[in-house]
């Protein structure tokens, strides 16, 4: 039998707001969330703006684990994971642990160990207790969402960069089809890092104020924070509880096209061959989108080249397809943002609502034209399509539908 995947519960937490009520409202309504940066010194770079998770204490939701030995990536993971099994309705009996699964992708994970450390080694001489020091490998961040809601099934964590969250989402799907599991938490998390800051700057694409997707005048990204997380179960058995059900899982596409590490391939082929799986995996036809979520960073390189896939991909539809960057209002949460647009486009399908492109002033021709410019449009959503691209060429694409409420 082919089981059909569906998201019942959404946690977000991210620098437009946290929760699903407060972080979908700002979305619809194209708030900026990126300002100058409070986490860290800025002062040797020469910008100073990104978007950090202010309205939460994430540390809070840790019940069973010390919040003081968590490293903050960790501490979104766990929020993310509790308010999304909140919005559910979901209690533990309804399922057994033991089929019941955490996959969380995450880019930098819990770096800020060896920043803290090399903080405290320079100014007090002095190194982190053992006990911080052992929670810094990226799988601390699944395993303390599991012992912290008592999930005791199949566990990993994703490194694939800026795609990870796609990928860890595509591999709880897996596990429900495969009937390896009856629900599993799927998402993305990453702290600020100053690491990943610096990076990006050395690279030359953090624009100076603002991040403007497609825009003929943008000038780069914005180095963000945020976690997200889904909950994911087969719809018969959602059903049979009564869940809420934003949207289907349709399927997704996978691809590595490994032209260069941090640049994309120039005519997007990792693009257009992981798209083209993810709709054949989700028996969908171009003509059936109705939304594409772009990745949009805000940087000339990625938004041309993606703009190339989605033509080749889409063809003239693609002048007819709404796209939108939530990266324009969020920045680039890194590992966490393909599950946050993953949210966001559950909630777009299930309130017939498409967020906009912030700071879409100028359309440049190298670019999709047919952007949802600073104002929310108001449609229904059929079939989106969210798509993230990573260092390394790691893409991954995935589709979600709309289901009959």
């Amino acid at each position: 039998m082919n089981k059909r995947v569906v998201i019942t519960g959404i946690g977000v937490l991210t620098p437009v707001g946290s929760g699903k009520e407060k972080f979908w409202s700002a979305i619809s309504e194209g708030r900026i969330g990126t300002s100058r940066i409070e986490g860290f010194d800025t002062s040797m770079f020469e910008v100073h703006n990104g978007g950090e998770v202010r309205d939460v204490d994430p540390s809070s939701y840790m019940r069973l684990l010390d919040p003081l030995a968590a490293p903050r990536t960790t501490q979104l993971a766990v929020a993310a994971a509790k308010m999304a099994i909140e919005d559910a309705a979901f209690h533990s009996e309804e399922y057994l642990t033991e089929r019941s699964g955490v996959c969380i992708g995450t880019t930098i994970g819990n770096g800020s160990i060896i920043e803290q450390d090399h903080d405290r080694r320079q100014k007090q001489g002095t190194k982190l207790p053992p006990d911080y020091i052992r929670n810094f490998p990226i799988s601390y961040i699944s395993a303390a969402v599991a012992t912290e809601l008592g999930f005791e099934g199949p566990n990993l964590t994703v490194p694939t960069a800026c795609a990870a969250g796609n990928y860890a989402i595509s591999w709880g799907a897996d596990l429900i089809k495969d009937g390896m599991a009856d629900i599993v938490l799927v998402g993305g998390s990453d702290a600020l890092s100053r690491f990943c800051y610096t990076t990006f700057h050395r690279l030359g694409a953090i624009a100076p104020d603002r991040c403007q997707p497609f825009d003929k005048n943008r000038k780069g990204m914005m180095v963000s924070e945020g976690a997200a997380v889904l909950v994911l179960e087969e719809q018969e058995k959602a059903s049979k509880r009564g869940a809420r059900i934003y949207a289907e899982f349709l399927g997704y596409g996978l691809s590595c096209d490994a032209h260069h590490p941090t640049a994309p391939h120039p005519d997007g082929l990792g693009a257009i061959l992981a798209t083209e799986r993810a709709l054949s995996d989700a028996n969908v036809k171009a003509e059936d989108v109705s939304y594409v979520s772009a990745h949009g960073t805000g940087t000339k390189a990625n938004d041309s080249t993606e703009s190339k896939a989605l033509r080749k991909i889409f063809g003239e539809l693609i002048d007819s397809i709404p796209v939108s960057s939530l990266k324009s209002m969020l920045g680039h949460t890194m590992g966490a943002a393909s599950a946050i647009e993953a949210a966001a486009c559950a909630l777009s399908i299930y309130n017939s609502i498409i967020p906009p492109t912030i700071n879409y002033e100028v359309p440049d021709e190298e670019c999709v034209q047919n952007i949802v410019p600073n104002e929310p449009m108001f449609s229904r959503v059929e079939v989106a399509v969210s798509s993230s691209f990573a260092f390394g060429g790691n893409i991954s694409i995935i589709v979600l539908g709309r289901i009959d409420k």
